[in-house]
């Protein structure tokens, strides 16, 4: 299905969040309700896991290939975490973009900082937990890292939070509704925003204005 052609070129969203924050549940929620907006889907070195499809959850490449998109200047943003490569192919936002549809980037706050350096169009969301103590405890019921790793992880979220100022919105997860409620209108008021900037509505304007 295509956007309609009289849409402007596609804003560009960066939503970050600690882990357990419930980002990457928000996203997928607010993609199946927009029909103009997709989320970007990375690259990696990571080994695939069995539930995961190549093309869907991340483009699985080998880390020679990645080390040459990534000289070669493929990537908007790419970063390793845990001896693994991540990147955001330049060419498919680009694509994206150019036919119309509004992208997400789900990447953490180091990723968002280097897309807001080449693209300084960007809007930047960063989602928080209500509290340490609930997003501890949303770490614990996922029941997938020891409590050594879950102290680990608690240590980077303070990190990760400390950034939250470089980020144009602050959306609060503590009701999972609201929260989604707050993203749906965050994009609608930046395509409101965009449409008067990109001359969208310059016939309606003229006439008015004759």
């Amino acid at each position: 299905m295509s956007p309609p052609p009289s849409l402007p070129p596609g804003l560009l969203f960066t939503v970050s969040a600690p882990s357990g924050a419930g980002k990457t549940s928000l996203v997928r929620a607010l993609a199946k309700q927009d029909s103009n907006l997709r989320v970007s889907i990375s690259h990696t070195t990571r080994p695939r896991r069995p539930t995961e499809q190549d093309g869907l959850n991340y483009h699985f490449i080998d880390r020679e290939k990645f080390l040459r998109m990534a000289e070669q200047g493929g990537f908007l943003e790419h970063a390793q975490v845990f001896g693994h490569h991540y990147g955001t192919s330049a060419q498919e936002v680009r694509r994206a973009r150019s036919e119309g549809w509004d992208l997400i980037l789900e990447i953490d706050w180091q990723g968002a900082a280097q897309v807001r350096r080449k693209a300084p169009e960007t809007i930047g969301i960063f989602v928080a937990p209500p509290s340490k103590a609930l997003l501890r405890q949303r770490l614990v019921d996922r029941g997938e890292d020891s409590m050594e790793a879950i102290e680990r992880r608690l240590a980077e979220a303070r990190r990760e939070m400390s950034h939250y100022r470089e980020f144009d919105y602050l959306v609060i997860n503590d009701d999972f509704d609201a929260a989604l409620a707050d993203l749906r209108a965050i994009l609608a008021a930046e395509r409101i925003k965009n449409a008067a900037r990109s001359g969208r509505h310059r016939t309606i304007l003229n006439d008015l204005l004759s």
